[in-house]
Formats: C-alpha cells, structure tokens, sequence
C-alpha cells in the first residue's frame, strides 16, 4: 500500500474509491487531518492532507510527526508526498513537475526528530540520499508511461514560511545550489528516514521565485499561483493513478 501526502492544490484525492476515514492520536497529537482509505485501480492507499481538510494549517504548524506517525502505522511500502514550490533555476516554468533528489534545509524551530531526550536515545540516521531511489524512479516510470514530461531531479530549499522569500534570499539559495523553495520538505522527510519508510516527492512548479521570471521586482500573483496548481493537479493525479495501478 502507497501513502500519499497532499499538499496545496491536492487537500482531496479524486479517483480514489473510498472504504474508510479514520481519526487517529499519536504520542505526538493528532494529523493534520483524518486519514482516508481506499483503492485506485483495486490497489489500496492511505492518504492525507497535509495542511487539513479546508488547507488552514500553515506550513510552519503543520504537526509533521503526527502526521508521518500515523501514516507508519498503516505500514505502507512507501510514502509520495506532492508539494508547490517556487522555481529558482532559470529553465523551470510555471506548470512544470518535478522528482526531487536532494534537500537544502533552512527550517527552523520545528520538531524535527523522534528521538528527543530523555524519552529517547540519542539515533543518527544517515540522510545522504534523502529521497528513496526506487521510489523516485517509479515516480518517473509512471510519468513516462502516461506521457507527462517531469523533470527526474532538484535540489529542494525548505523555507521555514509562512511568508514566501525575498529576492536576496533566493539569490542565496540559487548560490547554495538550490533549484526549487518549498515550505514543507523538512522535517518531513527526515521524520520518514527515522521510520523506515520509503519517501519521495513530486513538486509542482506553481510561480517564479522571488526575483526570477518574466515578472521581476512585481509582487507574486496568488490568483494566478492557485490556477497553476488548479492546471498541474490532474497531471500529478494522473503519475499516482498509474504508480498505484503498478503497485505490487
């Protein structure tokens, strides 16, 4: 069974034949919201909304250990989680979709690990790779058979928001070789290192970074960011009806 982790623009699942929503406590308080399951193409998911049923918890407040927590307990063999960004690398485009391999993190101030003190003992978990590999190739597998182009690499800044950046900001982090700046990749890819859970991401290019694009020194559109992500949704419904279809 796949998880899928909803962010901006996929607080719902269509497609998915519903069985259950369940609420669910953790040692670590309650989701973001209740977890929904149900089947794709006779195979079974589990998915959440990252930010909430209505999308009204900010970035920064999102209860990422609940929330990766519960989703363990479900045993899934992996965990997708779709995410906006900003693109900062010049080629990137308003619509386009990409497979993440690695992460910058800027956060800070959020819980970030389970293994806290004195409840816990002190654990390092090797984070060379943060994305599963096979994951993430048959993230690219399912795009390629439907036909949706997906750009198979980046490098994803996590931004502590909820307020989007400054253009020196994304200067800094194009410097530090960051292609896309997103809110929500950390702590939440860790906390799925530190469960043992397969994670990768797909990222959906919804504006401009700071200072980049055609519209340099205006102040971004939200309009227009929200009919991106209304344009690009189906497409990254259509990679998970196909890696769900494929699942074994």
């Amino acid at each position: 069974m796949i998880a899928v982790i909803g962010g901006s623009g996929l607080t719902q699942f269509a497609g998915l034949e519903l069985d259950d929503r369940r609420r669910v406590r953790t040692p670590y308080g309650e989701p973001s919201a209740a977890l929904s399951f149900g089947r794709v193409s006779g195979r079974p998911v589990v998915f959440l909304a990252r930010h909430g049923d209505e999308h009204d918890i900010p970035p920064h407040q999102v209860n990422y250990r609940a929330n990766l927590w519960a989703l363990s307990e479900c045993a899934p063999s992996g965990v997708v989680a779709v995410a906006a960004v900003g693109g900062i690398r010049r080629d990137l485009r308003p619509g386009d979709l990409l497979i993440p391999h690695q992460i910058i993190d800027y956060t800070w101030g959020r819980e970030s690990s389970y293994h806290v003190w004195p409840e816990r003992a002190v654990a390092h978990v090797d984070f060379t790779e943060p994305y599963d590999a096979a994951l993430r190739r048959r993230l690219c597998q399912a795009a390629a058979a439907i036909g949706v182009p997906v750009g198979d690499s980046a490098v994803y800044a996590a931004t502590q928001g909820p307020r989007l950046e400054t253009a020196a900001e994304i200067d800094r982090l194009e410097r530090d070789g960051a292609d896309v700046v997103g809110m929500t990749g950390m702590p939440e890819a860790v906390l799925a290192r530190e469960l043992a859970l397969p994670y990768a991401a797909v990222n959906v290019v919804a504006n401009y970074a700071a200072g980049r694009g055609e519209a340099v020194g205006e102040a971004l559109d939200m309009e227009a960011i929200q009919a991106v992500l209304r344009e690009s949704m189906p497409s990254v419904r259509a990679i998970l009806l196909e890696l769900l279809a494929n699942d074994d």
